[in-house]
């Protein structure tokens, strides 16, 4: 716990089949799986999910408002706990200016938000749920370089007794990580924080040009 993973790599890598596997979403054929170093497949499916908080890329909301959005996971939450989840997410301000605040309305699939806002609003949900653990699956793609910052500034606060795995393909977003995993067709080919891998790891170093070059 207290420590973020990054999962980073080409389109294909296999970084988001990590995460899968994580939450057996998908089941190991070799090796093992460890969530508080008990294999995965040994814990209860229903408890094993109740324990991580799971943000997609692709960020899921249903209809209701958006108080019962944040309250999915954990129910009878109190509006001080979302209001604090939101702020944590940098999706305070926007929820604020709506009409009906936490009451407001969202559309099936959150329809009538932007997607950086659709995103900001499942970790304000994730962060209220309170788990042991969060899988952010390529979660803050759609956010600004500017807010995506902020949020990961607020979020290593709120996390500290967590463990976190981010899988990114934003280097900006996982270059702090206690350690990050460079996947490559499928395998591992590196291991280690983003100084040590500008030093030692080829695929992570042309990820990291191939960035620089576009920014």
């Amino acid at each position: 716990r207290g420590e973020t993973t990054a999962i980073i790599g080409g389109t294909g890598s296999g970084k988001s089949t990590i995460a899968s596997l994580f939450l057996r979403f998908n089941e190991a054929t070799e090796g093992t799986v460890r969530f508080n170093g008990v294999d995965v497949r040994e814990i209860p499916l229903a408890s094993l999910r109740a324990d991580i908080a799971y943000v997609q890329q692709r960020a899921w909301l249903f209809a209701g408002t958006v108080a019962e959005n944040l309250r999915y996971g954990a129910p009878g939450a109190a509006p001080c706990v979302l209001w604090h989840a939101l702020e944590v997410a940098q999706a305070a301000d926007f929820v604020r200016a709506l009409p009906l605040g936490l009451s407001a309305y969202v559309a099936p699939d959150g329809a009538n938000f932007s997607g950086g806002q659709r995103q900001r609003l499942s970790i304000a949900r994730a962060v209220a749920s309170k788990p042991q653990a969060y899988v952010f699956d390529d979660s803050f793609s759609a956010l600004d370089f500017k807010t995506d910052a902020a949020l990961r500034r607020a979020l290593a606060a709120e996390t500290a007794q967590a463990a976190v795995i981010v899988v990114a393909q934003r280097v900006s977003t996982i270059r702090n990580a206690d350690q990050i995993v460079v996947l490559d067709e499928g395998r591992q080919v590196g291991l280690g924080t983003h100084e040590a891998l500008m030093a030692s790891c080829p695929v992570y170093q042309e990820i990291v040009r191939s960035q620089t070059k576009e920014d």
